[in-house]
């Protein structure tokens, strides 16, 4: 029992330290930030944050033990934190980040101020904007390469099957954007995606009317594949441009909307004729003529013009 206590007053000391660290940190602004640095120095500075991170991490270690009394008293309770080792690494990234921080607004002149600039687009929102970001570029990645992306990346594989928002809006921004930078879905995963995308997949397991995609490729404001569907029982060609990354195409084409909302130019493979050519009895150049289904050329994007 007497175990317990220490441990209950312990918890208590450490929840009132962190209270008394945190409330004045939490009101800081960038300039007195700047204004600490300049007064006791970078090197006061990174210690102040080191004291900080082992005040947090010894926060995490007696909630763990006060987990565990609670679970031993038929308790159900969360897990707060993992291994000593995996918390030693986390609070060295924070402390090499702030430090790193720290020299950034020490510096003056146009370098000093790029480098604050840096430092306030990547804390940009604060700690909920870096872990929204941090969440939306695993589900990004999830989406393209087809696994991993951490919390992200599993919310985004559980939405897609559902047609959630949260899936149709990672699936829209890799949809329409570059290539190079973001990426592009190709495979199962894209065949799936495009099913939520397009609103199917929301519709539930019972609908009826829902084609099937195969060979689908999402990216560069560009979707193209091959669709399954009563209209085409033996499968036909189709692209899909969004509009406002391309100009609307020569030849016949629908206007379909997205459930994110965007609109999107849709043709499907059209009758075009293709010529062999062929040498003649005579010596002239002659062609053998067929019809077969093919898809337009892709109308211009709007950023070539």
């Amino acid at each position: 029992m007497k175990k317990y206590k220490r441990i209950l007053w312990l918890a208590l000391l450490v929840g009132l330290l962190v209270c008394h660290c945190a409330t004045p940190a939490f009101a800081l602004t960038e300039a007195e930030v700047q204004e600490q640095v300049d007064s006791v120095g970078r090197e006061a500075v990174g210690g102040n944050i080191f004291v900080w991170f082992l005040c947090a991490i010894a926060f995490l270690k007696v909630s763990q033990k006060i987990d565990s009394f609670m679970s031993s008293l038929g308790i159900n309770v969360g897990h707060t934190g993992g291994s000593m080792m995996a918390e030693a690494i986390i609070a060295a990234r924070g402390i090499s980040a702030a430090r790193g921080f720290a020299g950034r607004v020490k510096g003056t002149g146009g370098a000093g101020k790029s480098s604050a600039g840096q430092s306030a687009g990547f804390m940009k929102g604060g700690l909920a904007g870096v872990v929204s970001r941090n969440f939306t570029s695993g589900a990004v990645k999830n989406a393209t390469s087809g696994s991993g992306g951490g919390l992200g990346g599993a919310a985004f594989a559980s939405s897609v099957t559902k047609g959630g928002d949260m899936a149709n809006s990672v699936i829209g921004t890799v949809a329409t954007g570059s290539i190079a930078t973001v990426g592009s879905m190709t495979g199962e995963k894209a065949e799936q995606a495009l099913l939520s995308y397009m609103g199917y997949a929301a519709l539930g397991e019972s609908a009826e009317d829902v084609p099937s995609f195969s060979n689908v490729e999402i990216g560069g404001g560009r979707i193209t594949g091959m669709e399954t569907s009563e209209e085409y029982p033996s499968g036909s060609a189709f692209a899909m441009y969004h509009t406002d990354q391309f100009s609307e195409p020569s030849r016949e084409y629908s206007t379909v909307t997205a459930a994110d909302g965007s609109k999107w130019y849709k043709q499907y493979a059209q009758d075009t004729v293709e010529k062999t050519p062929y040498m003649a009895p005579d010596g002239s150049i002659a062609y053998n003529e067929k019809i077969v289904k093919k898809l337009p050329d892709p109308p211009r994007r709007k950023d070539k013009f």
